[in-house]
């Protein structure tokens, strides 16, 4: 796939380390999208499943993050795929401890036994010996917070893993797993509507922390005509998902968001955000609102 020097780059968001020592480009790629329905089964249309994949990587994006659950695991094979042998600068990340119900419901097993049959699949999906970045899908309440952490630790020591993150936590439980290990990431739900997470934006930001916020488009209410987001599109011809993206770019320096989408145009209109600067008087508007 051919493209012009006129494509947007995600090496325009800058560069954080994950981990202290793992460089991305802090705008990547999200793949929940690359399923059906509901996040279960194939993708109506796995040829441009792939395609949006090679795409990312060709715009930039050295951060790809997916789960077993999405699918289940149907995100990480297109990845092993599509993608493999990887670019040394790609940086695969994924997770484990939720799965999928006959209905598709979500449920948490964070049994060490789970989680290490989790991560054999994840390894071989992916066609990797090794995970860079691997994060506890959620926290399973019925299990030892100190066992699931300690499984990931195993893990790190065994080089099965390289870094752990966390997902969906509270300061309190990030602080709790960091006497236990070093967590180089926490993803939660967080963007320009949603922001119950700022305590850990403010906390990660300090502690060098990666913070992969999902569902990061999101604007709600903040499109309407009379808005901030609505005013500032029209000054810079952006589109509202692109302020959204800048504004967490600009918010935090560790912030990673990983917009994810199925198409081709869409992926070039986010990674193209990377691009966007935002002036101090747009991220105080924004902030407000």
């Amino acid at each position: 796939m051919s493209h012009s020097n006129s494509e947007p780059s995600a090496a325009a968001a800058e560069t954080f380390l994950i981990g202290g020592d793992l460089p991305v480009h802090r705008l990547g790629y999200g793949s929940m999208q690359l399923t059906g329905p509901g996040a279960m089964g194939e993708p109506a249309d796995l040829e441009q499943a792939r395609n949006v994949l090679r795409l990312a990587v060709e715009l930039g994006v050295t951060l790809i993050d997916t789960a077993d659950s999405y699918g289940p695991g149907v995100p990480e094979r297109l990845i092993g795929e599509t993608l493999h042998p990887y670019r040394k600068d790609l940086v695969i990340a994924t997770k484990g401890g939720f799965i999928r119900g006959h209905r598709g419901e979500w449920i948490t097993d964070g049994r060490p036994q789970h989680l290490r049959d989790a991560l054999e699949g994840s390894l071989r999906r992916l066609r990797l010996d090794s995970i860079d970045l691997y994060q506890l899908h959620r926290i399973d309440h019925k299990v030892p917070l100190a066992d699931q952490i300690g499984a990931m630790e195993e893990f790190r020591r065994r080089g099965l893993i390289r870094h752990i993150g966390l997902s969906e936590v509270t300061l309190q439980e990030l602080q709790v797993a960091q006497t236990q290990t070093q967590i180089a990431t926490v993803q939660n739900l967080y963007n320009l509507t949603e922001r119950r997470s700022e305590d850990l934006v403010s906390y990660t930001a300090e502690n060098n922390i990666g913070f992969i916020p999902w569902f990061p488009l999101a604007t709600g209410q903040l499109t309407t005509p009379s808005g901030p987001l609505a005013k500032i599109a029209s000054r810079t011809g952006a589109a509202p998902s692109q302020i959204a993206l800048a504004w967490l770019l600009q918010h935090s320096p560790t912030i990673l968001p990983i917009p994810g989408t199925s198409s081709p145009a869409h992926l070039r209109e986010n990674i193209a955000a990377a691009h966007l600067k935002l002036t101090t008087e747009d991220m105080a508007a924004l902030d407000a609102a």
